[in-house]
């Protein structure tokens, strides 16, 4: 998967499906929607196109105090690049970026720069400044701008709609396997080992579940580990050297 930072040396595209939005966790419900980018890519010969924000757009604005992260950039990326997505596209998401009218986003990023020929949507996606646009004015613009857009419907996991808010709600409750569940795959996290025997994170905002005793996966080796009321991170059998990088799976 190609990784690209901001709009400004992107390649040309060839027929991209694309979608938008946070994809916090790469969850089910996202899954849906990734899976459709590329077949409607694969229909046209063209190319499966995600793009995102760093930092996510409430911790950028405030609106959600003490937000944690199920995904940090780099836990995105890995996954996304598993789910065979062909390029990632991170959009810095500031104050400014996020005043962007929904048209402009529209006609200079979607077409401008991505060249986007199919659009696809989450049920209740909505963008651009104070969240104006939504899949209404999509289906306005798609005319004249000359590009597809589809809606993914709405997706339940164990009689249960799937949503990021829902999976973080399920490990802070330490419910473990539910929240695996509802993301399709066990819950990643990236980090590196330290000297003092503990697994450091690069992300302040990484969601962990709450203190005690896991089962994990430790680069796929099945571990214990503990979590201190603190947050700190501690397998209880073999590490890797100091300075490596660790991918634990719940």
């Amino acid at each position: 998967m190609r990784v690209f930072h901001g709009f400004d040396h992107l390649p040309k595209f060839q027929s991209p499906a694309a979608t938008v939005g946070s994809y916090d966790g790469v969850h089910g419900g996202h899954r849906i929607l990734l899976d459709r980018i590329k077949r409607e890519a694969a229909r046209a010969g063209g190319e499966s196109i995600v793009l995102t924000f760093d930092p996510h757009p409430r911790i950028t604005l405030g609106t959600q105090e003490g937000m944690r992260l199920l995904s940090s950039l780099e836990e995105k990326i890995y996954l996304l690049d598993r789910l065979g997505i062909d390029n990632l596209i991170v959009i810095p998401f500031d104050r400014a970026f996020s005043r962007t009218p929904a048209q402009v986003f529209v006609q200079e990023y979607l077409i401008g720069k991505v060249g986007v020929r199919n659009f696809v949507v989450g049920f209740n996606h909505r963008f651009g400044s104070n969240k104006e646009g939504d899949f209404e004015q999509l289906q306005q613009w798609h005319q004249r701008f000359g590009f597809q857009v589809t809606r993914i419907d709405e997706h339940d996991i164990d009689s249960e709609r799937v949503s990021s808010t829902v999976i973080r709600n399920l490990i802070l409750s330490g419910e473990m396997g539910k929240a695996a569940r509802m993301l399709t795959h066990p819950y990643l996290v990236i980090g590196r080992m330290g000297a003092d025997g503990t697994i450091s994170l690069e992300e302040p905002n990484k969601l962990l579940p709450p203190s005690g005793q896991y089962r994990v996966c430790l680069n796929d080796s099945p571990q214990t580990l503990q979590i201190s009321p603190g947050g700190r991170l501690h397998p209880e059998g073999a590490t890797p050297a100091v300075g490596e990088k660790v991918f634990l799976t719940f």
